[in-house]
């Protein structure tokens, strides 16, 4: 799973489905593959064209933006 927040150049008025299970091939979007499970995507409706970070590990406390919540993750294991 990715850590880092994915950039993305939003557009105003557009809407954009954040993915909160993680499980989705289109980070950070979301793209059904939650169904069966508590998870459900959360609606992003865009203000101003910009170019926002959305969070990728999805443990943002401001979701569904990157807040720094990854670095606090110890990265798995290599090898």
């Amino acid at each position: 799973m990715r850590m880092e927040p994915i950039a993305v150049d939003v557009k105003a008025g557009e809407t954009y489905w954040w993915c909160r299970c993680g499980k989705s091939a289109r980070q950070p979007f979301c793209d059904g593959s939650h169904k069966g499970t508590e998870f459900t995507p959360m609606k992003h409706q865009a203000g101003a064209d910009a170019r926002v970070w959305f969070c990728a590990c999805k443990r943002t406390s401001t979701p569904p933006f990157c807040d720094g919540s990854h670095k606090k993750i110890a990265a798995p294991p290599t090898g």
